[in-house]
């Protein structure tokens, strides 16, 4: 950043909603807050399935989409380690500046939501998580299944959701490394994952899974073979509708939602700084 860069400071005032949650520059204070984007920041590439869904209900706003695919997965790193490029990156968006963000990968959420919510109190901020209540709760006593990486499964917040709703369905979690490499890297459309997720769904398959989570953000781009592969019975679930809502309503209630009656713009990053990674990125919008 240049020594220009935009520093984050709390508004004081709150005579206007808008002005829970600003910006002062070096040089400047920025009442034009509204217009700024929504940050949507991922591990890599997935995240793109919640900024699809943020797009169809939330048209008009811009976004700002960053992928950290050069240190993906972060599903089987340490959670030290997500929790800090999580926060860095998050501290790059005060910069920009963004209106709000999105953190959609469920193992960033785990790692780094609760502490960026302490640091940042007035930033529209949201996480995803496994999409189990809708799950657990769309019939009496459902066998579910979550599918999820080997990180989001041993996290503190994932076993407290679990038991949230044990008495409420039947519930596995299957871990899946190896699943979103093959969204990452542009294969999620291949034989090679039909026959990975097929070998892996193996055991619940016959009638023994009522609804089955993606509990990773890459895995809605595998959706239609997850649903072939368990048969038309069984439910799939995901959180980036409910991810897109909350968003809404977090940005409308501190009056920044858009006044544009124009389409917004979507302006793709990544770490790797790849002309090919930035192309899978559009098509994945458009998937």
């Amino acid at each position: 950043m240049d020594s220009d860069s935009n520093i984050f400071k709390e508004y004081k005032s709150i005579e206007d909603k808008r002005l829970r949650y600003s910006y002062v520059t070096m040089h400047k204070k920025d009442f034009d807050l509204i217009h700024k984007p929504i940050a949507v920041f991922d591990s890599g590439v997935g995240g793109i399935s919640v900024l699809r869904e943020m797009i169809k209900i939330m048209p008009n706003e811009n976004y700002l989409y960053y992928g950290d695919s050069k240190n993906a997965p972060y599903g089987t790193k340490t959670t030290e380690l997500v929790r800090q490029l999580t926060i860095n990156k998050v501290e790059e968006f005060m910069d920009y500046p963004v209106k709000a963000c999105a953190i959609a990968c469920n193992s960033a959420t785990s790692a780094a939501v609760r502490i960026l919510r302490e640091k940042y109190p007035n930033l529209p901020l949201v996480g995803i998580e496994p999409a189990l209540k809708p799950a657990s709760l769309y019939k009496r006593d459902p066998r579910v299944l979550v599918l999820a990486t080997p990180m989001t499964i041993k996290e503190e917040k994932f076993k407290n959701l679990l038991a949230r709703y044990e008495d409420k369905a039947t519930i596995y979690a299957l871990p899946c490394p190896g699943l979103m490499e093959y969204v990452e890297d542009g294969k999620y459309n291949t034989p090679e994952v039909s026959n990975f997720i097929e070998e892996i769904l193996k055991p619940y398959r016959g009638g023994l899974i009522d609804a089955v989570v993606l509990g990773c953000t890459h895995y809605p781009f595998v959706k239609d073979k997850i649903s072939h592969i368990l048969g038309p019975g069984v439910r799939v679930f995901d959180g980036g509708e409910g991810t897109a809502r909350e968003m809404r309503r977090r940005i409308e209630e501190v009056g920044l939602l858009t006044d544009r009656s124009e389409k917004g713009e979507v302006v793709f990053h990544n770490s790797l700084n790849s002309p090919e990674k930035i192309e899978l990125c559009y098509r994945l919008l458009n998937a």
